[in-house]
């Protein structure tokens, strides 16, 4: 099998250099790619119904005889009209072709055909329009591949059934039997011949599962070795004496199971191991992730480091500065604040205290990386909501100690199974415990029709000494009925808000303005902060207590509740409302969810099985290679394939074994064709 990858796609007839670039923009170069180029869906002819018994709406196949050719009619545009009479033995239905000539022609000569369309009814009179056309002995399941302008999803199939007869009569299957044999796999062969043409959907789905099953595998140990590569014993600086408890007992609270279990993963990465720990942080929305930070760098001090907190934004780095500063208080810990709008004058001192030592715990923005800052012994560094910053910025920081732990932080709640994969060169710490006293969050779903009566009910707040956020999809006005936030702003004129303090803040203003109008609505200067989702990721304003999402169906179910996860941080009970006119029973089901829970574990559950993997990270690239069929909502191939390759790289850690070594080059391949780093 591996050699069909080293064999050009113009080795099959009439594969011309014309044809090969078709087929290069569909990523396919060889026959072996050819073959694993899998169908996107299945069109049925294999059981064809009659014409009185086809399903309403539902795209089927019709087998009916030709009855009558009706003289071609010219029709505005320049377009011809043909039409058809066909029956079967107790119907009669109407086919309306448009300028296709070439099928007229075949058909007006008579005989059985196959057709493949929506059988409309009208009375008694059925009819069909621009349907597929078959030959009778066609009575199969086609498959239908992912197109492109020159090549159609018959030019595939036919390519395909070339190829297919290239196979080797023994494949050589990169499942062990084992595997197969375990979890109930179909082997290579019989799902090759399946998925592209199946007798049945039955086996089309049996050939799924058998090929997704094994993208996850080969994605999952791809990535598994990856960190296992990326983790060469290095001279990091260890703890020698955990300092947790000391610091635990210094606090004027009582940290939770989930933190403390958090810390201790922690601390037993920078203590045993041989290479720095690599380790995320994963909490919802006010579950403590700064207070485990703060009990790891105390010990990281302790123990003679120094350690760097980034974070995106310099308002969040203050918070972040601010929430340090009252964990360390009397705590004999030196803590700084070093962003873009710190002195000149500052900075200079900052930089000496640092390369002295003097400074134990820096907090900042990209000023981390700038070339003046130096570190006498960096051992940990922290970034916030890693996402946010590119390759280059972190590996700038990081380069700055030798060999420094890792620590990252991430707010946004994702599936278990589905945070190790997307962070599969990290390991996980998951906290699915909130604080006691975190404020439960009060949400509504209502339709346009009460948004004036929410407007009153956001000024009591207001009156009351409370703030708001209402969160617009748009920034400018476009053809949509979407709110746009410039224009939303001015609507409030002519509502109860009239008279309160307003600010508008987008994605688009520069970073100064945007600091600018966060430090006015945190200080309570402004009483109402209209926004676009700028505000979804970081500053704590405990006095805002009431979230309103304009066109709520716009916004997965994890940014919702990143959003709503701005308020209820103060004493005051809070709210979030969710405006939405769409009556789809989809949105409803979705947005229902928001109003029944706050737990983003369970939310982004749901998001998971609603929306997929995507709406986690928006459109950024989180650095996988591609999957062809497999889907990272099959949850349960995700954890089945976690599980099998554990006990792959227990066996055989560079699946060397004879029965791995399909395995192996599956999953170089995989990451070659990925454009990453090279798998060893």
């Amino acid at each position: 099998m591996p050699s069909l990858f080293k064999i050009p796609i113009t080795r099959l007839s009439g594969v011309g250099p014309k044809k090969q670039k078709l087929f290069e923009k569909l990523k396919i170069h060889s026959i072996g790619d050819l073959i694993r180029f899998y169908p996107r869906t299945y069109e049925d002819w294999s059981e064809p119904y009659t014409i009185e018994n086809a399903p309403d709406n539902t795209p089927c196949c019709v087998c009916a005889r030709i009855d009558r050719a009706y003289p071609p009619a010219h029709i505005r545009g320049g377009m011809t009209l043909l039409k058809v009479g066909v029956c079967d033995e107790e119907n009669y239905m109407t086919i309306t072709f448009f300028n296709q000539q070439y099928v007229y022609d075949k058909l007006r000569d008579g005989g059985e055909f196959l057709f493949y369309g929506i059988v409309k009814r009208s009375g008694g009179h059925y009819e069909m329009t621009a349907p597929a056309v078959s030959d009778i002995g066609d009575a199969c399941i086609h498959p239908i591949y992912q197109q492109t302008a020159g090549l159609t999803t018959k030019q595939i199939e036919a390519a395909v059934k070339q190829a297919i007869k290239m196979l080797p009569e023994k494949i050589n299957d990169p499942l062990p039997q084992d595997i197969m044999n375990k979890y109930g796999l179909c082997p290579l062969d019989k799902a090759l011949y399946s998925i592209h043409f199946p007798e049945s959907l039955d086996e089309v789905e049996r050939a799924r599962r058998r090929f997704a099953f094994e993208e996850m595998l080969v994605l999952q140990l791809g990535l598994a070795r990856l960190k296992g590569g990326s983790r060469k014993e290095t001279a990091c600086m260890k703890i020698t004496r955990d300092y947790t408890e000391e610091f635990f007992s210094l606090l004027p609270f009582e940290p939770t199971g989930a933190q403390k279990r958090a810390v201790s993963q922690c601390i037993g990465d920078m203590t045993e191991n041989v290479y720095p720990m690599n380790r995320l942080i994963q909490g919802d929305v006010g579950s403590g992730k700064t207070a485990v930070a703060a009990a790891v760098c105390y010990s990281a001090v302790k123990n003679g480091m120094q350690c760097a907190f980034m974070a995106p934004t310099e308002i969040l780095a203050k918070q972040h500065f601010d929430s340090l500063s009252y964990l360390f208080e009397g705590m004999k810990i030196n803590a700084a604040l070093l962003t873009g709008s710190v002195t000149a004058a500052k900075k200079r001192l900052i930089y000496e205290s640092l390369e002295n030592g003097e400074t134990d715990i820096v907090i900042g923005t990209h000023a981390l990386i700038s070339d003046n800052v130096k570190f006498r012994s960096l051992g940990l560094v922290i970034t916030d909501e890693q996402h946010r910053f590119g390759v280059a910025q972190r590996a700038a920081l990081i380069s700055k100690g030798e060999s420094p732990h890792i620590m990252v932080m991430s707010a946004t709640p994702i599936p278990r199974t589905l945070a190790l994969m997307i962070f599969g060169d990290l390991d996980l710490s998951v906290l699915d415990e909130m604080p006691p006293g975190r404020q439960k969050i009060d949400t509504y779903l209502i339709d346009s029709g009460k948004r004036f009566r929410a407007y009153g009910f956001l000024k009591k707040q207001i009156d009351n000494g409370n703030q708001c956020y209402i969160v617009c999809p748009l920034v400018e006005d476009n053809e949509s009925d979407l709110k746009s936030a410039q224009e939303y702003i001015k609507l409030l004129a002519g509502t109860p808000l009239a008279g309160c303090r307003t600010a508008l803040l987008h994605g688009k203003m520069k970073a100064k303005d945007k600091n600018e109008i966060m430090e006015s609505f945190v200080s309570g200067k402004t009483d109402v902060l209209v926004s676009t989702t700028v505000i979804e990721v970081g500053v704590n304003v405990p006095n805002a207590t009431i979230m309103m999402i304009e066109n709520a169906e716009r916004f997965g179910l994890s940014q919702l509740h990143q959003l709503r996860g701005r308020v209820g941080r103060g004493k005051d009970r809070s709210y979030c409302i969710l405006v939405s006119d769409k009556q789809s029973d989809n949105t409803r089901q979705r947005l229902s969810v928001m109003c029944h829970t706050n737990n983003g574990f369970k939310i982004a559950d749901e998001d998971l099985k609603l929306r997929g993997p995507g709406d986690f990270f928006g459109s950024r690239q989180h650095g996988l290679p591609e999957l062809k069929i497999a889907s990272m909502s099959d949850m349960d191939i995700l954890e089945s394939t976690q599980e099998a390759a554990r006990r792959i790289l227990d066996e055989d850690p560079g699946l060397e074994l004879r029965k791995n070594r399909g395995l192996d080059f599956e999953t170089k391949r995989l990451f070659d064709k990925a454009g990453g780093e090279q798998l060893q």
